[in-house]
């Protein structure tokens, strides 16, 4: 009976929530396991208990409900979640589509249980960032904050944090998905507060919401004493993606009472005049146009300019909204009027007001943030884990430590300590999501089954603790591919069989501290005993052993020769420079081995740190010279991002890829803490720097320039075609681009490589890496990475290196733009002068610059799909450099075979010069 009773109620909850896609609708405080359908409005509310994990439920009392108001105050806000503990407690809402927008609500109505103590002020937290601080002023009355936020990952985190005025406690939480079309303005970066969503000249008291609006925005009744109403009882269609304002709230318009008055005015005010709003205007005529002689063309103005006109249709929602916000006042005032040949007056039918949100903070790596809060679920981990796992100082997880960058890229997990946490069951795959960890404890759990193989996915891990639980099987042998682990217990298990050979002969060099039980130690692989002392078997039949062990080694040094071979091989078919075959005029001898070097060699080589080259976020580069007297740059990874898996996968490319334009790999260090990666010397330094003009050499030449950007398409072409699979390095900027004595350019900083593992894949769906200003904003808005996302930022160094400025660079009025969109008006012009970098002092030729010009146009186009291939730049500035040779540098005039070539881009077409 109780069984069909739940099957009853689980179908009549499926039901419903079909019946309202994309909604998350809790009534906090209500019992745990109950939920209800709305009298009103039809939706399902849940409880919060499946949503949150602390706070104590509170139910109003008769007593304290004004009589007047008990009836009408809806279900929702007769109950409240309180949390008088703790300083942060957060919601989790889930299920949310990533990439996607929410319009997300907290409700809250307070009744002083203190009696006198007074509403409580607290702050709200949307993920990491402040959204709004609560403060009843009316304790009687309900209080909303709605907000606009763009998923980062699979749940929306909300929290309210104490500040020292009262215990925090919310009513009611909603999150309504949203189409993609709708709210653009919000993104990953910034989110829109509702300040206000208005419907105008409402002849109605009561808010319109869902089912009236499908996405249960609330459109609050406003008129003015200078407004008439006009109305229809016909439906308004929205027929275009667009907003989608109710039909309930459009069908009544507000226009000017006077009819000597041609305008309408709507005014607020702001305390910063730095804050910014964006807002959304709705219209919809009740009146056919029937020609010039019943026109209705009203001119939306935003302060008095930014006017922009607009016909409204018949009966049909269309929407005027800001593009760019309004900011810079403290008054604000936005108008309708007719414009000079409009017959008919201005109409306004509803409109919403919106607050930039920008969010400052960067939020944990989403692979992270699901693999930890993957762990929480399983386990049931019993810790304050609510909320954003590596928010900084109080508010970061038990039992975490996290690497923060100095730039905009996610904060990692790299230490989890759950030692004595009550875990049960099989180590989970999700502690192999954590794929920049350094060090993990599960010690002294009730963890059984097999030690996993995905471990081995963790290639950061230095410090590895699975002793005290009751794990069985043997020891894997991928654990012996982790080069950087220092630290492994496996002791008080159940494990039996052999250590691998790889990690006991790092036991006996003294690069790790392993524990084992006695029971499962062995001199010899080939012993698969539980007791050390029944070493004899393996011994007795040496005349067996010694032949097949002779064969293995054979075969191992045929199979290796078959490899080099083969590598030999396809080297040869992609035309790869080994670093030996270098010039050693021009490069110096660099015939010293890769290999491993400790931080004693590193402090040797650096003469004790003395210069510094330069600094990033992730450390510093120190110059160093080797014991032959070789240059070389030693790349000291930071404390924060030690072993990280950018280092792990920096120093595993540069092992492997040989190229004159790719910066070459020395060696690496993996002593202890610290990290180094020893690379050749590049006696100028980074391209950005130099083309800044921080570094004390002469400006480049406009032949230097284009020699440096074909060095660079080169050294491109090699990780896009020369390699198999293709390789796309995912950072190419002026600052990752070293120049040696010669001026000579190489790729540097492959520690965000992405390795086409299937060639054939037109594109692969990752997280957004890279540097603002150089990134593909296709990448940046699908998180589809392809090889044209180089080719993008290759397209920005180009410009670079025509315009001498930087990628992010400042107009006349201040306002910091991408390159891309400075240089675009000019280039729209045919005015190729005002862009050129004035330290050339004409010292160029034209022709050249527009040739060169038109590769970074055609690299930097929106659709990737219309970029050239990396090859194609690559012959088209070779030929630009076989212009210069014919050019007579005496007159700057380009020989006549050349300068009768055509040359276009989509973007313009220049005329002859």
């Amino acid at each position: 009976m109780a069984m069909a009773v739940l099957l009853f109620f689980l179908l009549v909850f499926a039901a419903v929530v079909q019946a309202q896609p994309g909604f998350i609708s809790i009534d906090c405080g209500i019992p745990g396991g109950s939920n209800y359908t709305d009298d009103e409005t039809g939706i399902f509310y849940t409880s919060d208990a499946g949503f949150i994990h602390s706070g104590e439920n509170r139910a109003f009392p008769a007593s304290s409900l004004v009589a007047s108001s008990s009836s009408s105050l809806r279900r929702e806000y007769r109950t409240m979640r309180s949390f008088p503990d703790g300083e942060r407690n957060c919601y989790t809402l889930r299920p949310v589509r990533k990439g996607s927008r929410y319009f997300v609500r907290a409700s809250f109505m307070y009744v002083d249980y203190e009696q006198g103590q007074g509403a409580p002020e607290f702050d709200l937290y949307v993920g990491i960032n402040l959204w709004a601080t609560v403060f009843l002023r009316n304790a009687s009355l309900p209080w909303r904050k709605e907000i606009v936020v763009v998923a980062t990952g699979d749940f929306i985190p909300v929290c309210l944090v104490n500040t020292g005025k009262g215990a925090p406690f919310i009513s009611a939480l909603e999150a309504r998905l949203v189409k993609d079309n709708m709210y653009q303005q919000a993104s990953y970066n910034q989110s829109l507060r509702a300040m206000s969503l208005f419907d105008a000249a409402s002849s109605s008291e009561k808010i319109t919401r869902y089912p009236d609006d499908e996405y249960d925005r609330f459109w609050l009744p406003y008129t003015d004493p200078s407004w008439a109403t006009i109305t229809t009882s016909l439906t308004v269609d929205n027929i275009y993606l667009g907003f989608e304002p109710p039909s309930a709230v459009m069908k009544t318009a507000a226009t000017p009472l006077n009819a000597n008055n041609d305008s309408l005015y709507f005014n607020w005010t702001a305390n910063d005049p730095k804050t910014e709003f964006h807002v959304f205007r709705h219209f919809a005529d009740f009146q056919k146009s029937n020609g010039s002689g019943s026109l209705r063309e009203i001119d939306c103005c935003n302060n008095g300019r930014s006017c922009f006109p607009h016909v409204p249709e018949y009966l049909v929602a269309s929407t005027v909204y800001t593009t760019t916000p309004m900011t810079g006042d403290t008054n604000y005032s936005v108008s309708f009027s007719k414009t000079e040949r409009s017959v008919l007056p201005p109409i306004l039918n509803a409109f919403e007001i919106y607050v930039v949100l920008t969010l400052n903070q960067t939020a944990t790596d989403e692979q992270d943030v699901g693999a930890i809060m993957s762990i929480k679920d399983l386990y049931g981990v019993q810790k304050n884990w609510m909320g954003d796992p590596c928010l900084p100082n109080k508010y970061l997880w038990d039992g975490l430590t996290c690497s923060y960058n100095s730039d905009d890229r996610p904060s990692r997990i790299i230490s989890l300590n759950l030692s004595s946490s009550g875990l049960s069951g099989d180590i989970d795959a999700s502690f192999g999501n954590l794929n920049l960890i350094q060090s993990l404890d599960l010690s002294n759990n009730n963890l059984t089954g097999l030690i996993p193989s995905f471990l081995a996915k963790l290639t950061a891990l230095t410090h590895l603790d699975l002793s005290h639980n009751k794990l069985t099987g043997t020891v894997p042998q991928v654990l012996g591919t982790l080069i950087f682990l220092s630290y492994l217990n496996l002791s008080h298990n159940q494990l039996s069989g052999s250590v691998p050979t790889s990690l006991t002969d790092k036991s006996k060099s003294g690069s790790l501290t392993l524990s084992v039980d006695p029971n499962i130690l062995c001199d010899s692989p080939s012993c698969n005993v539980t007791d050390p002392c029944a070493l004899k078997p393996c011994k007795k039949s040496r005349s067996v052993v010694v032949p097949v062990v002779v064969a293995v080694v054979v075969a191992a040094v045929l199979l290796a020769i078959g490899i080099a071979g083969f590598i030999w091989y396809r080297r040869r078919r992609t035309r790869v420079v080994r670093p030996n075959s270098l010039n050693k005029s021009r490069e110096g001898s660099f015939n010293f081995e890769t290999r491993r070097f400790s931080i004693e060699e590193i402090d040797s080589m650096t003469n004790n740190f003395q210069m510094v080259l330069g600094r990033g976020g992730f450390g510093t580069v120190y110059y160093g010279r080797m014991k032959d007297g070789d240059e070389v740059a030693v790349k000291m990874l930071s404390p924060h991002v030690q072993a990280s898996v950018e280092f792990q996968t920096e120093a595993q490319l540069l092992m492997t890829l040989y190229h004159r334009h790719l910066v070459r790999f020395v060696g690496y260090c993996a002593d202890g803490d610290n990290r180094a990666l020893i690379l050749e010397y590049m006696a100028k330094g980074n391209l950005g720097n130099v083309l800044a003009g921080k570094d004390e050499m002469e400006t480049l030449s406009w032949d230097q320039r284009l020699r440096i950007a074909l060095d660079v398409a080169q050294g491109l072409e090699y990780l896009h075609v020369g390699c198999r699979p293709p390789i796309v390095h995912r950072d190419v900027k002026a600052a990752n681009i070293l120049l040696n004595g010669n001026l000579e350019a190489k790729l540097a900083d492959f520690g965000i490589c992405k390795v086409f593992t299937d060639e054939h894949n037109s594109h692969i769906t990752t997280q957004v890496k890279g540097t603002h200003g150089y990134l593909d904003p296709e990448y940046f808005s699908y998180n589809n990475l392809t090889e044209k996302s180089d080719v993008y930022s290759y397209g920005v160094v180009l410009l670079e290196l025509i315009t001498g400025r930087p990628a992010i660079t400042q107009t006349q009025d201040s306002e910091r733009i991408g390159l891309v969109q400075w240089v675009s008006p000019f280039v729209s012009a045919g005015d190729v002068t005002s862009i050129v970098d004035p330290k050339l002092q004409a010292n160029y030729d034209v022709a050249s610059v527009w040739r060169v010009l038109d590769v970074a146009i055609s690299c930097t186009l929106q659709k990737s799909v219309r970029r050239p291939p990396i090859s194609s730049v690559v012959a088209q500035l070779k030929e630009c450099l076989e212009v210069e040779r014919y050019t007579d540098t005496s007159t700057g005039m380009v020989a006549d075979e050349f300068a009768t070539r055509s040359f276009s881009s989509s973007l313009y077409s220049p005329k002859p010069r």
